[in-house]
């Protein structure tokens, strides 16, 4: 009888410990190595303590690597992860095939701004929570300008800029006059060529999705940045993406930086650039068009149709896109180092507008319109991107070659007649161009 009770307790003990396990939600979340990202990871213990029967492990890539997974892995029902670092791009699309879980229980959401909510949803419903907003912008040192005898316009035009590097630019003291992304990939080189070659006249395609590589505009923007790097660029421009141009800027070797305005925080921190004191910042430039080279972007959290612990993965968007998260970073940071972009409340904060970058990266937020970003017709939203599924594949080959042009391993008309024609196929292919 006591063998028996005995078994009997030793059971319900077991039975408790597995209720216990069961009890506990491990979310495996996929982010990109980008300072505010990394900055969230440190600052979880806010959520977990909160949270007590979920834990969290981070899958934390750069930024191609983590397109590609969270891509693949979304796109054949993979499972791995639970909570998604996707944007603008990704969001609408899918959200529409029913590849997200529609967002709930979220901080206030109408006080995200509006071209954040508009970028993130599909059919009227929110499918990511934006973590960060941005656009781009100009990013230069003051005190070089000043050496040069120069003055940075609010929003000067290319010309301008081009003429701003090349006095920058020392060699001798491994100074360069300007640092832009040249690492292929559809977010990385094709983001910024794409915004720039809206203030060029270019375009990706015209109404009937017919690729316009063969265009004069786009024959003027890419033989005009590749001039302008061999010019002011870094050695090795073509291997150089967000994270290895921010890296140049803070340790002083760029005169100027025209890239995402979410950098701004960290080339002026004290405590990571060289540079903090000496930074200023303008309207990415225009070519007298009437577009100007800034894009519109966030990035922002996702929960994949496909995972079993939706209800965790909620709890957790709704902390990490929370204005108590903003309030948590203020008080452990500083308030130049909140995730910016992302709410109304924050731009009406006078605590925050003391931040020097913060009334121009609303403006340049303000400034991008996905719907006419280009200044000739254009079949589909997006302002660095187009808004199709096929854009990424497309731009990811297009990347590589123009990466390939700016290495010097083959001519700006080669590159762009094999984006023409490789775009083209693709179009065909996918039905676009009958």
């Amino acid at each position: 009888m006591k063998l028996r009770q005995a078994f009997l307790a030793s059971c319900a003990l077991l039975a408790l410990g597995g209720f216990a396990q069961a009890a506990d939600t491990k979310l495996t979340i996929a982010t990109v190595n980008n300072g505010d990202m990394v900055r969230m990871q440190k600052l979880t213990d806010d959520f977990t303590k909160a949270n007590p029967g979920i834990s969290l492990e981070w899958v934390t890539l750069e930024e191609n690597d983590l397109r590609q997974k969270v891509t693949k892995d979304i796109s054949t029902k993979g499972g791995a992860f639970d909570v998604l670092t996707i944007g603008m791009y990704e969001a609408p699309i899918w959200g529409a095939k029913g590849w997200l879980v529609e967002l709930n229980g979220l901080d206030d959401p109408k006080d995200f701004l509006p071209a954040n909510t508009n970028g993130l949803s599909a059919n009227g419903k929110l499918y990511a929570a934006p973590f960060y907003g941005e656009s781009s912008m100009i990013m230069y040192r003051k005190d070089l300008m000043d050496k040069a005898g120069l003055k940075m316009a609010d929003g000067p035009n290319w010309t301008d800029v081009r003429a701003a590097a090349k006095a920058m630019t020392d060699r001798a003291t491994g100074v360069n006059g300007i640092c832009l992304r040249g690492k292929a990939g559809w977010g990385e080189n094709m983001a910024f060529l794409t915004a720039m070659s809206n203030a060029f006249g270019a375009r990706w395609f015209d109404e009937k999705w017919h690729a316009q590589f063969d265009q004069p505009e786009w024959k003027n923007t890419l033989n005009f940045y590749i001039d302008m790097m061999k010019e002011s660029g870094p050695a090795g421009a073509s291997g150089n993406g967000f994270s290895e141009n921010l890296a140049l800027m803070q340790s002083g070797k760029c005169g100027m930086w025209i890239d995402a305005t979410v950098a701004a925080s960290f080339v002026s921190d004290p405590k990571a650039s060289q540079v903090a004191d000496k930074m200023a910042y303008a309207l990415a430039p225009d070519m007298g068009m009437g577009k100007r080279s800034n894009w519109l972007w966030a990035w922002a959290l996702a929960i994949p149709a496909g995972t079993q612990k939706a209800d965790a993965a909620q709890k957790f968007v709704g902390w990490a896109t929370s204005k108590h998260y903003t309030e948590l970073v203020a008080m452990k940071e500083g308030w130049a180092n909140v995730p910016p972009g992302t709410r109304t409340s924050l731009y009406a904060n006078p605590e925050y507008m003391k931040v020097p970058f913060a009334k121009m990266t609303l403006d340049s937020m303000n400034a991008a319109d996905p719907n006419n970003s280009t200044v000739k017709p254009k079949p589909a939203p997006g302002v660095q991107f187009v808004a199709i599924p096929e854009f990424a594949g497309i731009a990811t080959k297009v990347g590589e070659l123009f990466s390939a042009a700016l290495a010097g391993q083959m001519k700006v008309d080669d590159a762009l007649a094999q984006a023409q024609t490789y775009t083209t196929d693709a179009m065909t292919k996918a039905g676009y161009i009958k």
